[in-house]
């Protein structure tokens, strides 16, 4: 079957400790590429296991989607997208949920508080039976009245300690706080004593990576040093020169797709030798088409892995040439697929009508799920993945090598 990312003073500002808010908020400052181009992707075979003949027959059960959509700075469309398809894949071979076929309810929210607080009681308005959030920066305010309605919330990675604290939501991955710690350890095992943070300067990303840097760099023997970079810079040559210029072994890239453009293109400029490590906005097609060959050799820490032979990566490329065959597979458009078939696959043990509380104690009891788009990592929600943050369902990530624009060779690191 045929199927498929300041000033000299704020440089030099030390990450510490102090702020609660050791969450993978950089997902509201990442995962900003507006991308709609359709990516040219290989054809791919998935087995025909993961096709198995197994449609939804029953009654349907609603299952919400909100998204950023249309908003003046962020609007990710591809998301809902995978977040579709893999309903559609659901529904033709792993009999939706408990056999009922799931129809999706889907709410476009502009990324501010009043319409994703819109957004959340419409869904207690349509009586979903669980939400999937595959990206926000305002779970605030959307957690309470979601969760307050007995509703299960899923979302690939929590962007507020509410997302990551609150009984009934669920952040698959462990986001931020997972890469950053990644980081840290490569670091030390690298031997690197300095490394220089270039971040989206947006609050919640600035405060998360302070809150952390001294847990995870400082724990690990390095100086972690912060370079805001602001939102839509056309050109950060300055705040990379003045980075690089201070003694450090390797820069960090903590961002959105536009983000790591300009500091990458700075860093091409400059003949920045420093080795890289970035996350997976870097690898969005536009950044790829714009640095050229500057994110040869850089390390990424990654949330999913979508282009090696690995099965989940086979079966994400499969599904989305099946069920979304113009949208762009790359960036940020696995969130969608992930939270959607993680809540899928989690709910698979509800026996009887898939009700919210029915949905919400299969997520919580059901272990070592396998994770969508992340081979050989699984998710379990019972609270004990990462301490002091007990709707983290995961406390690992993926680790691989950037070549000719791609993720190669990925491994799961802690």
């Amino acid at each position: 079957m045929s199927q498929k990312s300041s000033s000299g003073s704020a440089f030099r500002r030390r990450a510490r400790i102090g702020v609660y808010l050791a969450t993978s908020a950089l997902l509201v400052g990442t995962a900003c590429s507006n991308a709609d181009d359709t990516a040219e992707a290989d054809t791919v075979e998935a087995p025909s296991s993961a096709f198995p003949d197994n449609p939804a027959t029953g009654t349907p059960v609603k299952i919400g989607v909100i998204n950023p959509e249309g908003g003046p700075a962020i609007s990710m469309p591809n998301n809902r997208r995978a977040a579709e398809a893999a309903a559609e894949y659901a529904n033709a071979h792993l009999g939706g949920i408990a056999g009922h076929p799931i129809e999706v309810v889907t709410c476009a929210a502009k990324e501010d508080p009043a319409s994703n607080q819109d957004c959340a009681n419409q869904m207690v308005e349509q009586g979903v039976a669980a939400v999937v959030v595959p990206s926000s920066g305002n779970g605030a305010v959307m957690v309470p009245i979601i969760t307050g309605a007995g509703i299960p919330y899923v979302t690939p990675s929590g962007t507020t300690p509410v997302e990551l604290t609150t009984p009934s939501a669920y952040a698959l991955n462990s986001g931020f706080p997972g890469s950053l710690a990644s980081m840290a350890a490569y670091s030390a095992q690298q031997g690197y004593k300095k490394v220089a943070a270039f971040v989206i300067d947006t609050g919640a990303v600035i405060a998360s990576t302070e809150a952390l840097g001294d847990a995870t760099f400082g724990a690990a023997g390095v100086e972690l040093q912060l370079a805001p970079v602001t939102p839509g810079t056309p050109d950060a040559t300055p705040q990379v020169s003045a980075g690089v210029a201070d003694d450090v072994d390797a820069v960090a890239i903590v961002g959105d797709a536009t983000m790591c453009t300009s500091v990458l293109k700075a860093i091409g400029t400059l003949g920045a030798g420093q080795e890289k490590m970035v996350i997976q906005p870097c690898l969005d097609p536009s950044v790829v088409d714009a640095v050229g060959t500057t994110l040869d050799g850089a390390t990424a820490f990654l949330g999913a892995d979508i282009d090696s032979d690995g099965p989940e990566a086979v079966l994400y490329r499969a599904v989305m040439e099946q069920y979304a065959p113009d949208v762009d597979i790359n960036g940020f458009t696995f969130t969608g697929y992930q939270a959607m078939l993680g809540l899928i696959r989690a709910a698979q043990g509800v026996e009887g009508d898939p009700t919210p509380q029915a949905i919400d104690a299969a997520i919580r009891t059901a272990v070592d799920v396998p994770m969508p788009a992340a081979d050989d990592i699984t998710f379990t929600c019972n609270g004990t993945a990462m301490p002091g943050m007990p709707s983290v369902c995961a406390n690992k990530g993926i680790v691989a090598t950037v070549e000719d624009g791609k993720a190669v060779d990925p491994k799961v690191g802690e």
